[in-house]
């Protein structure tokens, strides 16, 4: 079960959401709607996506207090839904339902617009052994919420932060003495819980990460014939090491990098350039 867990630093962002909102009041509701006036509302998708947040809106309706409309799902997070699908209801008073209204569905638009972006790269890839997996160009802030839209979506995440995980670029490779160093001293020094990626440009920086025993590779801008050879070369090296494709991946050639064999394709447009999908709350019973 893909599970969102918590954090204070989720908790805080929850309470910024509000804070920027709210201000001192809602205004408007507290001029036309008496308290105490209980609705059932709807959520409702208004175009086709992957459903995604509601146990972050769960964890916003706690965090806003006791007199938050309680909500039920008519469906769960990854669930794949039609325009017009109603996907949750909200049962309270309506002076509390129209504050809590806009945060709940900013999380859920972006969050939704993550993981139908990640599903739509995870079936372009269907059949082969590639994984779509994101990397850290996230929304400042948001890198939790992003991640597990990803893995609602069907894909992976890539390393979380710049402690989990050492992966090698060209700016480290330029102070590091190349490849081969740089792989070394990495694996010298890396706790045994973090793989080594190193990013390569052509064959040669391939064949020299291979031999200094990267546990992954990633190709950064081949086309997906080259990444067909590049999987080939390391296939006939007879090491373990994964093959990462990224750079300029997009949904037109996902399906070519897929079945030349690598074994994860990154693809930051995955949080970096998905669009936030349409969902509103309307009133059903006043």
């Amino acid at each position: 079960m893909i599970r969102l867990t918590p954090t204070p630093h989720i908790d805080a962002l929850i309470d910024l959401a509000f804070a920027e909102d709210i201000g001192v009041g809602d205004v408007t509701t507290e001029a036309l709607i008496p308290p105490g006036h209980i609705v059932e509302a709807e959520v409702i998708a208004r175009r086709s996506l992957v459903l995604c947040g509601a146990p972050l809106a769960e964890r916003l309706l706690w965090r806003y207090g006791p007199e938050a409309p309680s909500v039920t799902w008519a469906a769960p997070d990854g669930a794949a839904v039609e325009a017009g699908a109603v996907v949750g209801r909200l049962s309270g008073a309506l002076d509390h339902t129209l504050v809590v209204e806009r945060p709940l569905l900013n999380f859920m638009q972006r969050m939704s617009a993550v993981a139908t972006l990640t599903r739509r790269f995870v079936q372009a890839t269907a059949g082969t052994s590639a994984q779509i997996v994101c990397t850290r160009k996230t929304l400042p802030g948001w890198r939790a919420l992003d991640k597990y839209a990803v893995r609602i979506g069907g894909g992976r995440n890539h390393r979380g932060s710049l402690d989990s995980g050492i992966l090698i670029k060209d700016n480290h490779l330029a102070a590091a003495g190349g490849i081969a160093a740089a792989v070394r001293q990495a694996k010298a020094v890396a706790p045994h819980p973090l793989r080594v990626e190193v990013e390569v440009e052509d064959f040669e920086g391939l064949e020299i990460a291979l031999e200094a025993g990267a546990d992954v590779i990633l190709i950064d801008n081949f086309t997906p014939a080259q990444a067909a050879k590049a999987v080939e070369i390391a296939r006939a090296a007879k090491t373990q090491a994964q093959i990462e494709a990224s750079g300029g991946v997009d949904l037109e050639t996902v399906a070519a990098f897929a079945q030349a064999g690598v074994d994860l394709i990154a693809i930051g447009a995955l949080t970096h350039s998905a669009q936030a999908v349409d969902l509103s709350i309307e009133v059903v019973q006043r």
